[in-house]
């Protein structure tokens, strides 16, 4: 007897492959800090793990987001339809793609480090893991909202956790540019070619947090229609 994957794995609802993915690419997201934290103390074990684990959680992310590409049906009878999953589907997994973008470049240059960009870095992953972590708060109330048809109580609040997550994302907007400015403070101490990169390595980053704050948009957007 032949079976959907897709249902053999998550069940039923086409919302419990989304939530599991986003966990999966919530998770990838929370290690950068590590990783940035083992490369400022220079520890090339602890570097390798964090790496190691960020393109496994990408790839179990990947997994489970072709699974759903492949046997999500066509037709759904819920108040949404399969191109906005499908599309909540793509933005969550840009996190996790964000996420390996930094980790996969640290894999293959050793990069300079300065005292005085320790801490702006650190504070600005750190932040940038939180926006994830709200963002995939959000879709962990997909459940309730399709209980209610996107109306009441749980619509209003998702709405409040959306703005939350906007706020928390033009922190990370600041941040990135406090780390910027630490950076070119001290360019003088590092190569031009270092400069440049980690310059590259803040922006792509904040673009865990730009991700997050895209799969809030795309929630808000399902509810209004």
């Amino acid at each position: 007897m032949v079976t959907n994957p897709l249902k053999s794995l998550f069940g039923h609802s086409p919302f419990k492959p989304l939530q599991q993915h986003m966990r999966v690419v919530v998770d990838c997201a929370a290690q950068v800090p590590g990783l940035y934290q083992a490369l400022f103390a220079n520890d090339d074990a602890g570097v390798q793990e964090a790496r190691d684990r960020i393109f496994s959680l990408e790839q179990e992310a990947d997994d489970i987001k072709n699974t759903v590409r492949a046997h999500l049906p066509k037709s759904l009878l819920m108040p949404v339809n399969r191109a906005d999953l499908l599309d909540l589907l793509g933005v969550q997994d840009d996190i996790a793609g964000s996420a390996q973008d930094v980790a996969g470049f640290l894999m293959t240059r050793k990069m300079a480090v300065i005292e005085p960009l320790k801490e702006p870095m650190i504070t600005l992953t750190e932040r940038c893991s939180d926006t994830c972590a709200k963002a995939g708060e959000i879709v962990g109330l997909l459940d309730e909202l399709i209980e209610t048809g996107f109306v009441g109580r749980e619509s209003n609040s998702v709405g409040d956790l959306v703005e939350e997550l906007s706020k928390i994302e033009s922190e990370t907007d600041v941040m990135a540019v406090e780390t910027s400015k630490a950076l070119f403070a001290n360019e003088d101490k590092m190569g031009p070619v270092d400069v440049m990169f980690w310059f590259e390595l803040i922006k792509w980053t904040a673009n865990m947090a730009d991700n997050a704050e895209h799969v809030g948009n795309r929630l808000r957007l399902m509810i209004a229609r």
